[in-house]
């Protein structure tokens, strides 16, 4: 009995040894890969996203905005408070610090600050609640949605919950929660990224990135989980509103056979001129139409700091633009794009990569695969121009 039960360990050992030896080389390669994104993506400095390489000036200003971001500092506190002393060293940056930049939506990024996986069920509760008091309940949503997805897409690959799983999401603070100093936090994992800063009662939420491969959960234990089927719709419908000459404006390309999403990880200096049609061609229901399809995206922030956003995105509506690629029908594959000196929110059926096995056609983008993302143009993703006028009201 005894020789049967060291037989069994020397197994299981071996096992182990074989599986950590096959994984070597992968996270290796993972870790070299994470390298060299970052250091061809922060080569330079920030600058911001802009249409020709120079920021427009004078579009943010430090004020009050009347919403109290007391609910999010006191969760943000919490949350530290119930790490411990070795995770909030992994997970406190300076407000400043280039870690606000280094996000990726790839799986095999390799993250800072303190995942899910590690976090204690009260620590989880604190990270949730952190989220809970940054986003809107459709936010918060559709964060969980995003991550119990990830867990599906781990199942349709066969139960690989070491690259795919719900809790593979990292969340850093930057600066300390703090009623009138700068400070923020982020989220990073596969298919989800929100960028939060405050400062005062200002909020910026932007880089955010959401999506998931399968949006839409047919099987296994999130069954009935789907994702951005309203983003998808309402984009849709918009080009479809249109009339023929202002379809013909806003469509740049009828083919679609490659994915088009431009402004993702480490893309903060994207020089992107305007194209499409302008909303200031637009009669008013169209435009009322496109503020929707914007209030989509921004609604995913807190109730009250969304209504101050999308006060700034209609101060801006005569000079923002509404482009499009691909088909324009229910089964058409299709980008959208949303661009104003204010805000860019991108929308992007992508070509298969986790379900490649299962795609009918893996070289083409389908419905499974989305990709979505909302940028602060000319300088203001990570609150990065209220920072830069704190600091010359406040040197540091």
């Amino acid at each position: 009995m005894r020789r049967r039960a060291c037989a069994i360990l020397v197994f299981s050992l071996l096992l182990a040894v074989a599986y950590i030896t096959a994984q070597t080389p992968q996270a290796d390669n993972f870790r070299q890969m994470s390298i060299a994104a970052e250091v061809k993506g922060l080569a330079d400095p920030f600058k911001g996203i802009t249409t020709n390489g120079v920021v427009q000036s004078g579009l943010f200003s430090l004020r009050s905005t009347g919403v109290s971001t007391e609910p999010v500092r006191k969760a943000a506190t919490a949350f530290l408070n119930a790490l411990d002393s070795g995770q909030r060293r992994r997970t406190v940056f300076p407000v400043d610090d280039v870690e606000w930049r280094k996000w990726m939506n790839q799986d095999f990024y390799l993250r800072q600050g303190v995942s899910f996986q590690e976090m204690a069920d009260s620590q989880r509760e604190a990270a949730f609640a952190l989220m809970r008091a940054g986003l809107s309940a459709k936010g918060l949503q559709l964060s969980r949605d995003i991550m119990k997805l990830n867990y599906t897409l781990g199942e349709l690959n066969n139960n690989n919950f070491v690259r795919y799983g719900e809790w593979l999401y990292w969340i850093t603070l930057m600066g300390e929660p703090s009623r009138d100093k700068p400070w923020g936090w982020q989220m990073d994992g596969h298919h989800l990224i929100i960028n939060y800063f405050v400062l005062g009662d200002q909020v910026v939420m932007s880089p955010v990135f959401v999506g998931s491969e399968p949006v839409i959960a047919t099987s296994g234990k999130y069954k009935g989980t789907s994702i951005l089927q309203a983003e998808q719709s309402m984009g849709l419908r918009m080009i479809q509103a249109l009339d023929e000459p202002q379809r013909k404006k806003a469509i740049l390309e009828v083919s679609k056979t490659a994915n088009n999403n431009l402004a993702e990880a480490f893309k903060d200096n994207l020089v992107l001129d305007y194209g499409g049609v302008r909303a200031s061609e637009l009669d008013a229901a169209r435009q009322k139409q496109l503020l929707e399809v914007i209030g989509e995206y921004v609604r995913n922030m807190d109730d009250g700091h969304a209504r101050v956003k999308m006060d700034e995105v209609r101060r801006h509506i005569g000079e923002t633009y509404f482009a499009w690629i691909g088909g324009t029908t229910d089964k058409s594959v299709y980008y959208y794009r949303i661009h104003s000196p204010v805000i860019l929110i991108e929308f992007d059926h992508q070509r298969p990569v986790g379900l490649r096995h299962l795609a009918v056609n893996p070289q083409l983008p389908d419905h499974e695969h989305i990709h979505a993302v909302v940028r602060t143009p000319n300088g203001n993703d990570y609150g990065k121009d209220l920072l830069r006028q704190h600091y010359l009201e406040h040197p540091h």
